[in-house]
């Protein structure tokens, strides 16, 4: 089991970049494959980033492609997300997850895919 805790959200201008950060805990972070997603109020969860356990193959949503890159630390139980160019659509809550029982090279972009979340950090992006 692990438990992941994202921080680093906030309150920035179109423009601007912020970095989420996710602490996992216990000994086994490097066996999970990691994802991001975000909610925006009244939408539905939505996938933006997932990096595989060996941190070799990352892939994004088409809406933060070229803006955002994501990376992990299995020595430190982390992952990111450094978001550049932010914009107003950026807005909404941003969940770590993570995805046990996948290759090593492999990543999930499903939801479903994902056994354990954070509880999110909120990310607002004012115009």
């Amino acid at each position: 089991q692990v438990q992941l805790v994202e921080s680093g959200g906030g309150l920035v201008q179109a423009g601007g970049s912020l970095r989420l950060s996710c602490a996992a805990s216990g000994r086994t972070f490097s066996t999970y494959a990691m994802g991001w997603f975000r909610q925006a109020p009244g939408k539905e969860r939505e996938f933006v980033a997932a990096i595989s356990r060996s941190g070799i193959i990352i892939t994004y949503a088409e809406a933060v492609k070229g803006r955002c890159a994501s990376s992990r630390d299995n020595a430190k139980n982390a992952v990111y997300l450094q978001m550049n160019s932010l914009k107003p659509e950026d807005t909404a809550v941003y969940y770590c997850a993570a995805a046990s029982a996948l290759g090593i090279h492999n990543i999930a972009v499903v939801s479903t895919s994902y056994n354990y979340w954070g509880q999110g950090t909120q990310v607002t992006v004012s115009s």
